[in-house]
């Protein structure tokens, strides 16, 4: 088996700041407004007669839960645990 001697790429100084602003947040709160949006489009489009405000809102919501899989992503294995086991290993 063939070692790499290079390190793994590290996350820039933007991206590790948005990692921790968006560890912060809880994973329900995406969820939760992605079906809070799927319920306002499906009452709009059902009083309304054209509709066309509700399919913006109902394009949110799977933003909303693709947003809610990177923060847990940003949890379990952010660049921030490279991070930390280099500074244990004191390399």
């Amino acid at each position: 088996m063939i070692e790499s001697t290079t390190e793994p790429r590290t996350e820039g100084p933007v991206g590790k700041a948005i990692e921790r602003r968006t560890s912060k947040i809880p994973s329900d709160v995406f969820l939760w407004a992605a079906l809070g949006f799927l319920g306002v489009s499906a009452i709009k489009s059902a009083t309304s007669r054209q509709g066309s405000g509700s399919t913006f809102l109902t394009q949110l919501a799977p933003s909303l839960l693709m947003l809610g899989v990177y923060n847990k992503l940003v949890k379990v294995a952010g660049s921030d645990r490279y991070d930390q086991d280099r500074e244990l290993s004191g390399s």
